[in-house]
């Protein structure tokens, strides 16, 4: 595509994340004392300011790993997860990927990456399966690799091909949503159940851990549904309005800081963004916002943007404040959109494709978009002003018999 922040890797693409480095690092390093680390660097980046987190990007955010391949078909595409890196300062991705694990004739679906860094968990067409990582020697170094764990996962052994996986925010609970609408929440790593849902939804596309822990919200064939986790019941049912198709979902917080729940529906007239009460599990808002079928969807970790993909390959980010466009990227791929993910500082969106394409798009609004958006208002602006101008001197002209200057 000739930009160095996109590059081809020859792999149908289904799954991106953000590889979780500093975190990884710190558990091969000290692992005794992770998680007295982790409290305290949480408490240190509440107090960091923008600015300063900007420092801190290269390594924070460097490394991608991506899922994909060509199926079982005798196509001669690999089934695959790739290792590839980052450079914020050029704005630049690898030419080719950095690491790469072979996964035989078994298509890498989707994943979850594990938030502490304990690894990653992928689906397969019948199972999942449990990948750690080779931690790098240090946070500059390029020795990051990926590798199967000996670890099987029983409890998701023959149980299908899995749409939807995700963690909750610690890392203390999986939830994983099968094709065939089966709904299965574990605690990690034990792998003790705390939901099995055989019939959740006919088929189960997309779910999505709350903020605080205490819900679940899955989507599939039917109405969305939300799950308290302490009681393992239905609390809450999100009906569709009208010819409504929910796509995706994504709990977040917005500007007064109460949580809030995304939901992307497709009409007839195209792609809208749905939003939902959570505390009363009300209807708050919806928005159309493309013509073209929504094909994937995230929200940025601080809230702040919302991310949507077509299947055209387009790629839109939008302030969740009032929802207007922050950046466009049209053609941001040649197929469909598959994935996205936000950074963990929020300042950089991973997409991925079936063209084999990956993108990374910093969240920052493009100037030239702005410039061009604050022209249209000003001469909006100034166009209304001429209008109310033209309309009071026509009245008083009107109202004192005085004929008009131009009129013959």
């Amino acid at each position: 595509m000739g930009e160095a922040n996109c590059q081809q890797y020859r792999v149908p693409l289904y799954g991106a994340a953000w590889v979780p480095l500093r975190d990884l690092y710190n558990l091969k390093k000290h692992p005794q004392k992770q998680e007295e680390e982790q409290k305290q660097q949480e408490e240190e980046e509440k107090e960091e300011t923008k600015s300063e987190s900007t420092e801190t990007t290269d390594k924070k955010n460097s490394w991608l790993v991506l899922s994909g391949g060509g199926g079982d078909s005798k196509s001669g595409i690999t089934n695959s997860i790739l290792l590839t890196k980052y450079d914020s300062s050029s704005n630049s991705l690898s030419e080719t990927p950095v690491a790469r694990h072979d996964t035989g004739t078994e298509l890498p679906y989707r994943m979850a990456v594990h938030p502490r860094g304990e690894g990653l968990i992928c689906s397969f067409p019948e199972s999942c399966r449990w990948f750690k990582w080779n931690a790098p020697a240090s946070m500059e170094s390029n020795d990051l690799g990926l590798r199967a764990s000996d670890r099987v996962l029983a409890e998701l052994e023959n149980v299908g091909q899995q749409l939807a996986l995700a963690f909750n925010r610690e890392g203390s609970a999986l939830a994983v949503g099968s094709e065939d609408g089966h709904l299965r929440v574990f605690k990690w790593p034990s792998m003790a159940i705390i939901i099995d849902q055989a019939d959740a939804h006919s088929t189960l596309k997309d779910l999505d851990f709350s903020l605080d822990g205490r819900f679940l919200v899955s989507l599939g064939g039917g109405p969305c549904r939300i799950w308290d986790l302490e009681s393992a019941n239905v609390v809450a049912t999100l009906l569709k309005e009208n010819d409504e198709v929910f796509t995706s979902c994504r709990f977040s917080v917005n500007s007064n800081g109460t949580q809030i729940l995304y939901i992307t529906a497709m009409r007839d007239r195209g792609g809208s963004i749905v939003s939902f009460d959570t505390s009363s599990w009300t209807r708050v808002s919806s928005k159309h916002l493309v013509r073209d079928p929504i094909s994937a969807f995230n929200v940025s970790p601080d809230g702040e943007h919302l991310a949507i993909g077509t299947i055209q390959g387009d790629v839109f980010i939008y302030k969740s404040t009032n929802t207007r466009v922050s950046s466009i990227i049209k053609k941001a791929h040649i197929g469909l959109v598959t994935a996205l993910k936000f950074s963990e500082d929020s300042r950089l969106l991973v997409s991925a494709s079936l063209d084999s394409s990956v993108r990374v798009t910093k969240t920052e609004e493009d100037g030239t978009l702005k410039g061009l958006t604050i022209l249209v208002f000003a001469l909006q602006g100034l166009w209304f002003i001429m209008m109310i101008a033209i309309v009071f001197l026509l009245a008083y002209y009107h109202w004192n018999g005085i004929p008009l200057p131009f009129a013959y």
